[in-house]
């Protein structure tokens, strides 16, 4: 797998990575606020069901019966607004969907701009506030690069890696528009200095990475793309992924194991 690079090289050779498909080198800043301004406009005429999937009596929750079939055939998911909302491969997010309550997290991030991949959700931002804390009292050296993302930034960005590698392939290591966590604001690639700050797999076996599986569920998150369930999650493996379910889930998700796939019985 190739590691992001500098700009230079990028802007000719870009590596793409599953749902989160974040290059440094296409990911310009005029790019960022361009899709910035169009998920503002996608707020504005969002009209999506803020129907929870939550249980209060401490049950496991249940996500049927939110999703409907679009005009064009397409799975759709009902409940966008859900901290349990499930986007994958067979279910998507509305093309107008964003979230209304994006917030920058106030962590350490390699870049200094106020784009839109700063941006989470707010539960999921003041969580990930908490996960950093406690990561760098350990002696961990994290750090944010890739939060949300709007439809029109995903459809720039498949289209971009279809062109350089083929529908096919860019399908096998980068989300189809709608398809993509980062568009829910639940979802954060993180890094460290020891891979240059690069999405990689190597991330995984530095102490970052190592800290971030063992800890991650405490605070409302998991490794959404775990080794070795690339074909219950459609993705390949991606440590640096994080996606924030509330503690309560994650933990269960953690203890078995399992995917968000298999903890809702999707696989």
């Amino acid at each position: 797998m190739m590691k992001i690079t500098t700009c230079a090289i990028l802007l000719s050779s870009i590596v793409t990575l599953s749902g989160c498909s974040i290059t440094n080198g296409f990911d310009k800043e005029k790019n960022e606020n361009h899709a910035q301004h169009t998920a503002q406009k996608h707020t504005k005429n969002n009209k999506s069901d803020n129907r929870s999937t939550s249980n209060t009596q401490g049950e496991k929750p249940s996500i049927k019966g939110t999703t409907k079939v679009g005009p064009d055939g397409k799975t759709i998911v009902t409940n966008p607004d859900d901290i349990l909302v499930v986007a994958n491969k067979k279910r998507n997010l509305p093309s107008d969907y964003a979230p209304k309550d994006l917030v920058i997290p106030k962590i350490p991030w390699p870049f200094k701009e106020n784009i839109e991949k700063k941006h989470l959700r707010k539960e999921a931002a003041a969580a990930v506030e908490k996960l950093f804390h406690k990561a760098k009292a350990d002696g961990m050296d994290l750090y944010g690069q890739s939060g949300y993302r709007s439809y029109a930034r995903q459809v720039s960005i498949f289209a971009f890696n279809s062109k350089q590698k083929g529908e096919e392939k860019a399908n096998q290591v980068s989300a189809i528009p709608g398809q993509s966590e980062h568009q829910t604001g639940l979802a954060l690639d993180v890094t460290c200095p020891e891979v240059n700050f690069d999405l990689n797999e190597q991330f995984g076996e530095t102490k970052e990475g190592k800290w971030l599986k063992q800890n991650a569920a405490d605070f409302g998150f998991i490794i959404r793309y775990p080794k070795g369930k690339e074909k219950i999650t459609g993705y390949q493996y991606e440590p640096w992924h994080i996606r924030y379910v509330g503690v309560k889930v994650a933990k269960e998700i953690a203890a078995k194991n399992e995917t968000l796939e298999e903890y809702f019985g999707l696989n």
